[in-house]
């Protein structure tokens, strides 16, 4: 009722675990709080939440338009649902290391189990778009280690995200990859995002080149085709996103009930596709509510066609 009882602290153990385990970690995305217990109940290892959809809730672009107190807000909101750990997009930490350093404490308040910071330059954009631009790698690595040093916590995971294989075609793209995310390991990044690997052999050859935890990103329409989660297990990637794809799956939903509403002037044919209300209640916990306040809940459920 009302939020986890697993503190944030133990979450974050429960990450550390889970990313040391030798099994992949699957973090559907998360993209509003309700999301996140569904996920939890379907066996899933933790929740995702995405920079990406965050700015498309608010009709935004993926450019870094949101504020920090805006991720925070979401962060918390998500984390307090789930007693799954929960790994949030912090872009490029909302500035230079101080702001990486504030971002960190306010995360942290927030409850994630972990961030991951880009190296990308300002205004960032979807990392699987073209025209990206990163910082050096001084720069990149000033922000991971900063973001360490800020951790109050030791349990929170610090994980550096590089863009820098889509700013360059070809097998150099992929060296100054490697070459970016052992840096970023020498900084103190508890793991690293590659971001738009493209095969299973780029995944081969991030993993051959660090010692800490690596994360793939199933994106859908993105550079990466989308592996299933037995080819990423087996080329060693130990945590996979699917950071967009609830999103999308709800939003074409939406459309395709918005244009029958508008065709037939009623959603009576949508109704086997919908979430019945009885389902909502049970997401909800309002059975948890009663036994608290037998006020708020003196209803009988309706059946599962309502």
């Amino acid at each position: 009722m009302l939020s986890s009882q697993v503190d944030a602290r133990a979450k974050r153990q429960a990450f550390r675990a889970g990313l040391e385990s030798g099994r992949l970690q699957r973090f559907p995305g998360a993209f509003t709080p309700l999301t996140a217990p569904l996920i939890q109940e379907l066996g899933f290892e933790g929740a995702y939440i995405s920079g990406a959809v965050m700015a498309a809730e608010l009709g935004l672009p993926d450019i870094g338009l949101t504020t920090l107190t805006e991720v925070v807000q979401r962060g918390h909101q998500i984390s307090r649902m789930t007693d799954l750990p929960t790994l949030i997009d912090a872009d490029t930490g909302f500035g230079e290391p101080m702001n990486v350093a504030r971002t960190v404490h306010e995360l942290e308040d927030a409850g994630v189990a972990g961030l991951h910071i880009e190296d990308q330059v300002n205004p960032k954009r979807c990392g699987h778009l073209d025209g990206k631009e990163v910082v050096s790698a001084d720069v990149a690595a000033q922000r991971i280690a900063a973001a360490v040093k800020a951790r109050r916590d030791p349990g929170l995971v610090i994980m550096a995200r590089t863009d820098v294989r889509g700013t360059v075609p070809g097998e150099q793209g992929l060296s100054l990859a490697v070459d970016r995310a052992k840096a970023l390991e020498a900084v103190g990044a508890d793991a690293i995002f590659p971001e738009a690997m493209q095969s299973l052999a780029e995944f081969e050859a991030i993993r051959a080149a660090v010692k800490v935890p690596i994360l793939a990103n199933m994106t859908e329409f993105g550079k990466s085709r989308l592996f299933t989660h037995e080819e990423l297990e087996g080329v060693g990637v130990n945590l996979v996103i699917h950071p967009v794809s609830l999103l999308r799956i709800a939003m074409g939903a939406i459309e395709r009930g918005l244009v029958d509403l508008r065709e037939s002037g009623t959603l009576d044919g949508q109704l086997d596709g919908m979430q019945t209300r009885a389902r909502l209640y049970e997401l909800n916990d309002y059975a948890s509510y009663n036994s608290f306040d037998q006020t708020l809940f003196d209803f009988e459920v309706p059946g599962t066609h309502e």
